[in-house]
């Protein structure tokens, strides 16, 4: 019979229970023995659901107190020296200090880089190697937990990044992979350590695999694998890749002297015939059969169809499981208290997906019917059966093509014929989501194709050398002219306030009466610190996609749908469950009111139509890219209402531009066509002095610079202060460099560490080696908004003196 198993399980608990923790001990309100008892409750909860669902291995050594390569870091002994103070008396507060910059113990200290962990919202902290890096093991933690699940009684399943995979993620001074003679003795200890713990498998997570691999990184696999593999003893190692097809890879991850082998067949389901054919004998094929990102169920049915000549010929050797880790799924459907029966019907969070792979497992046993449901019931062929874990759930019909008008006949309003009963604050305050739909199909295709002859006209009249200088005119902004990302402090009191009216507790209108008044104090503040070019600051909003999926048709919210992002920080995408367009304007009052308190120009904040679709949980049964073009079209609305408005500083921020990018180079085109695309044309029809301002994350930029010069931002906004600014060297490279303004964050916000004015002028005299100061711009790395004011007010004010130092030195 095929047997049931996870990547990885979300690490945050059903309730936020790590977030809180984690919080509270690094305000001191909790001791690390406290904090300690939280992660353990944790993990025996996820085993328990584990268990429950029916597997027989439980997943060890996904938990992290913040960051799964950060526990490779301190795994193998690579912590930068910086972070050594204190670490034997304390490592729990040295690793804190690596992510953050700053623990309960030990001086405050710079943190290390983050990126995103592949094409996914997740952030990992990127390792620092340094030349003649040396590697030594320190494996008290990942023991500690494979003998705590033993002790509870589970079977435990350690995973481990594989030796290429860490090496790659890393930031080295010299070439990475001449570390890896260095780095995979720690790998064979490890094993015959695990080994002596009584472990029988070990997952082996190597998703490089699905990239464009140099010769050299593809040829050092074998050797490495060689000697993992002797060093494995009566262990047996399951090789674990996914997000993307592996192609050219397939041959090399099956040859690997390794016992079987995950596939991402929800990202590559064309390779499963390929991989069941280069599978050894011994080997067993692990696949990935429900989507590990997404909230849909899965169409049992076709996997059934799919995979029960497989499970019937390899039996045991045929591994079901979700297509990767499920951090990056909501815990627990049950802890949704208020969604509608019909949508709720149509999801599955993560601990739901274990009960699917059971039910999967079920229907792939030998002698079980095709045609009958797991209950036994009549199946008419199209019935996925119940969800088991979830609590009163019915068997619903399966999933059928959604129906939904063309993307020709989907027109959005125009912004002239809006009334003006439809821009009071009061009315844009909490809209929920709206429309269901019926089930999903996968949607396999995505290109600028799909979304018609809408897009391919969507550039400004006017090119930036002829924009430029009427914004300049306009504006009248100083050299190096300051400014912040967009959001400030989301305080205690503002989040009891937004409690309160979600509950009824306060009138709508105390409630918009208590954001003007932040507003009011944001501009305030910004006033006396300042600042050139203010913010409103967002008080209204609980977060920056979220925000506008409650005030769009076609989105659906939950209450608990949260997923981890980096450390302690969670978000709740919203999830796409039909055709959007916007019934009303989302920020146009809020802008307005803004404005309206200052002389100085207030910028508009947006998120783009990228962003909001990557950082969403995406229908499945469109392309991405109609779905991207429908978010455009009603923002497009939105720049206009509030350019009409008298908003001439428009702020659409793509963080997430980057991340959905697909991991294979011959796919980057097509998608960047559409996203780009849909992101200009947000902006296409806003007057030449209508300055556009963009914001982007953590990313490798000189992969996808071409797209981000193709944005045709008037300014652009990045964080680099984390990565010591060597990301803004993209910036300064071929063809001139940039062509248009650009803000590198100048200090990292991530972390509680106020910077010292001197470090922010020396750091604006290094970026004005490489970028010229009449296109420079000075902002933080990204918005305050998990900061308090007390950090904001004296890292600003250090910024804002910082740039007038340098406006006198450099000028």
């Amino acid at each position: 019979m095929a047997q049931t198993h996870i990547l990885g399980y979300p690490r945050i608990g059903a309730g936020r229970e790590l977030k809180k923790a984690q919080e509270a001990y690094w305000r001191g309100e909790i001791s690390q023995r406290e904090l300690l008892a939280v992660g353990a409750d944790i993990r025996r909860n996820n085993w328990q659901a584990q268990r429950d669902a029916g597997l027989e291995l439980v997943t060890v050594g996904d938990f992290a107190w913040y960051d799964q390569v950060l526990n490779h870091t301190l795994l193998f002994g690579a912590v930068p020296a910086r972070f050594a103070q204190g670490a034997a008396d304390n490592k729990l507060d040295q690793y804190f200090r690596v992510a953050r910059g700053r623990a309960p113990s030990g001086e405050p200290v710079a943190a290390s880089a983050m990126t995103k962990w592949f094409d996914t919202n997740y952030h990992y902290l990127v390792p620092e190697f340094s030349t003649g890096q040396q590697f030594a093991l320190d494996s008290d933690w990942l023991l500690d937990e494979v003998r705590e699940a033993q002790s509870q009684g589970y079977k435990a399943k350690p995973v481990v990044i594989g030796p290429l995979t860490y090496l790659w993620l890393g930031r080295a001074e010299g070439d990475a992979l001449a570390l890896l003679p260095a780095l995979l003795p720690c790998y064979e200890q490890l094993l015959q350590q695990l080994a002596d713990t009584g472990v029988t498998w070990v997952q082996i997570d190597e998703p490089i695999l699905g990239l464009d691999l140099p010769a050299a990184w593809r040829d050092a696999f074998a050797g490495a694998y060689r000697r993992i593999g002797d060093a494995a003893q009566s262990l047996k190692l399951l090789l674990a890749t996914y997000f993307s097809p592996l192609r050219e890879n397939l041959p090399l991850a099956f040859e690997l002297p390794v016992d079987g082998v995950h596939i991402d067949c929800v990202r590559a389901s064309e390779e499963l015939p390929a991989a069941t054919a280069a599978l050894r004998d011994e080997q067993v094929l692990s696949v990935g059969v429900l989507n590990g990102r997404n909230i849909w169920r899965a169409d049992l049915v076709r996997w059934r169809r799919e995979l029960k000549p497989l499970a019937d010929r390899l039996g045991e050797r045929l591994w079901l499981s979700a297509s990767c880790s499920l951090l990056h799924c909501p815990v627990d459907l049950d802890t949704e208290k208020k969604l509608p029966e019909a949508q709720l019907q149509k999801l599955a969070y993560s601990r739901q997906k274990l009960c699917e792979l059971k039910e999967l497992q079920t229907l792939l046993q030998p002698g079980h019917l095709v045609g009958a449901s797991p209950a036994g019931e009549k199946d008419t062929g199209d019935s996925t059966g119940s969800i088991a874990c979830r609590a009163g759930s019915h068997s619903t019909d399966g999933y059928t093509p959604f129906e939904s008008d063309s993307i020709d006949s989907v027109v959005g309003a125009s912004p002239a014929g809006e009334t003006d009963s439809a821009n009071s604050a009061a009315s844009i305050v909490c809209r929920a989501g709206s429309h269901s739909t019926d089930g999903y199909t996968r949607f396999e295709s995505d290109s600028i194709d799909s979304v018609g002859d809408e897009l391919k006209d969507s550039w400004r009249p006017q090119p930036y050398a002829e924009r430029a200088p009427l914004q300049r005119q306009r504006w009248q902004l100083p050299l190096l002219p300051t400014t912040t990302i967009g959001s400030f402090p989301q305080t205690d009191l503002l989040r009891q306030v937004r409690r309160q009216f979600r509950s009824g507790e306060i009138s709508e209108q105390d409630y918009v009466d208590h954001l003007r008044a932040e507003i009011a104090e944001a501009i305030r503040r910004q006033e006396i610190l300042g600042l050139d070019v203010l913010v409103h600051g967002e008080a209204e909003r609980n977060d920056m996609v979220e925000y506008f999926g409650e005030q769009l048709d076609g989105f659906v919210h939950t209450g608990n749908g949260w997923v981890q992002s980096y450390g302690s920080r969670c978000v709740k995408p919203p999830i796409i469950f039909g055709d959007i367009s916007r019934p009303q304007p989302m920020t146009v009052e809020w802008s307005r009111y803004a404005q309206s308190l200052t002389k100085k120009p207030v910028k508009g904040m947006l998120t783009g139509p990228v962003t909001i679709l990557n950082w969403s949980f995406p229908r499945e049964d469109i392309p991405r890219s109609e779905s991207c073009l429908q978010i455009a079209r009603a923002l497009r609305q939105e720049v206009l209402d509030l350019e009409a408005a008298g908003i001439g500083i428009i702020q659409i921020d793509e963080p997430a531009l980057r991340e959905g990018l697909p991991l294979r180079q011959s796919e980057h085109r097509g998608y960047f066509d559409w996203a780009v695309a849909c992101f200009r044309y947000t902006c296409s029809q806003v007057k030449a002095e209508t300055q556009i301002h963009t914001h982007m994350c953590y990313s490798n930029f000189n992969a996808i610079m071409d797209a981000i010069v193709a944005l045709d931002a008037d300014v652009i906004t990045i964080e680099s202060a984390r990565s010591d600014l060597q990301l803004l060297l993209a910036f300064a490279g071929k063809n001139g460099g940039y062509p248009n303004e650009i803000g590198p964050g100048i200090y990292d916000i991530h972390s509680p560490n106020v910077p010292e004015r001197a470090e922010l002028v020396a750091r604006l005299q290094k970026i004005a080696e490489v970028i010229p100061l009449e296109k420079l711009w000075v902002n933080p790395d990204c918005g305050l908004k998990t900061r308090s004011w007390a950090e904001v007010g004296t890292s600003l004010l250090n910024m804002v003196e910082a740039a007038r130092t340098a406006r006198a030195e450099l000028a």
